[in-house]
């Protein structure tokens, strides 16, 4: 039997419950030898972030709405287009999708808390977006998952850099997208029936893509019913 490091090593009584948690339950399934050394780790981030956002607005990914459609009041989906912009990206291919989008973000949470060129709170932006592709017979995800922070406007001309390897700075170009909200965890479980239910809503089109989908997060992991969005890519934006 595996002997876990005890829990009262870890300083949780100084980060948002919720999120320790959350965290340390993603590190038990990547890490079981040493479960508490990623939550260890990302204290200083967490508190970072928790401290920020409770005086600043965390500031939104710039957009133009092109359209709504409702039935009985309630929008059922939405066209977007992003412009073009400089992200922080980073890949992670781990056995679960919520263990990869997890990595991905705590490594971008240590680049947005100082781990940059500029060494300073950089701010935080939402949404945090991942990008999934899918296998061939379309029954599941690639297990590579880009997720993706856009960058303050205050750094858009002049990006810091990251000092960890594994983060780029990306340019990435203008995008047209179909956007439909969801509420709750993300993982391929509760993806997957968003996708094809806003296919259906959709019917059938060869003006989006099949094969490559993007999740937009709203929310922190330690918020249980966090706000999210499947989001379709037009070919032609």
């Amino acid at each position: 039997m595996t002997n876990f490091p005890p829990l009262h090593l870890v300083p949780v009584r100084f980060l948002p419950v919720r999120f320790a948690l959350r965290l340390l339950s993603v590190n038990f399934k990547i890490n079981e030898e040493d479960p508490c050394v990623v939550l260890i780790e990302m204290t200083g981030p967490i508190q970072e972030l928790t401290q920020r956002n409770q005086t600043q607005e965390r500031e939104q990914v710039p957009f133009a709405s092109i359209s709504q459609h409702e039935k009985l009041g309630e929008v059922l989906f939405e066209e977007r287009v992003y412009p073009a912009g400089k992200w922080a990206c980073i890949t992670k291919g781990e056995k679960l999708y919520e263990q990869s989008i997890s990595m991905g973000f705590m490594k971008l949470m240590k680049f947005i808390c100082k781990e940059n060129s500029v060494g300073r709170y950089l701010g935080m932006t939402i949404p945090i977006v991942n990008s999934i592709q899918m296998l061939e017979d379309g029954n599941g995800f690639q297990k590579d998952i880009l997720t993706a922070y856009y960058l303050p406007a205050e750094f858009q001309a002049n990006p810091p850099q990251p000092t960890d390897p594994d983060i780029t700075i990306l340019q990435r170009e203008a995008v047209r997208v179909i956007t439909r909200t969801f509420f709750g965890t993300t993982t391929e479980e509760t993806i997957m029936p968003q996708i094809n239910l806003l296919w259906e809503m959709l019917g059938p089109s060869e003006e989006m893509h099949r094969n490559s989908y993007m999740v937009a997060v709203y929310d922190n992991p330690g918020v249980s019913c966090r706000r999210n969005e499947i989001w379709f890519i037009r070919r032609d934006p």
